[in-house]
């Protein structure tokens, strides 16, 4: 089973078991949390053969549909240089960002 969850501006497809990073969310680590902003169900497994079979499909989002997730980690992404220059100008400006993020287990899927 997997679902295709919205968070952060982002669509992701997630199964049970499945690791990923999305933009930051409030909780500290071992927290569980709820995403409810499901957007499909589908009861096969990734990329199965006639998984379209039972299929669940939001007009945007799935009323009642959730997704359970576990905090695993709260931290920054590696860094990212922006570097702005100009030829011929003597302009040249460098900085950096890190951006913050939360890594998510799904620990359930109930539709």
């Amino acid at each position: 089973m997997y679902a295709v969850i919205k968070t952060g501006g982002k669509q992701y497809r997630v199964a049970q078991g499945d690791k990923l990073r999305v933009e930051k969310l409030a909780g500290n680590v071992g927290d569980s949390i709820t995403l409810s902003e499901v957007l499909l169900i589908a009861p096969g497994a990734i990329g199965e053969a006639g998984s379209a079979l039972g299929l669940k499909i939001g007009k945007p989002l799935l009323g009642g549909a959730k997704v359970e997730a576990k905090i695993i980690a709260q931290d920054r992404g590696e860094k990212i240089i922006i570097f702005k220059f100009r030829r011929r100008k003597n302009y040249r400006r460098k900085s950096g960002h890190r951006q913050l993020f939360t890594a998510l287990e799904i620990t359930g899927i109930a539709g």
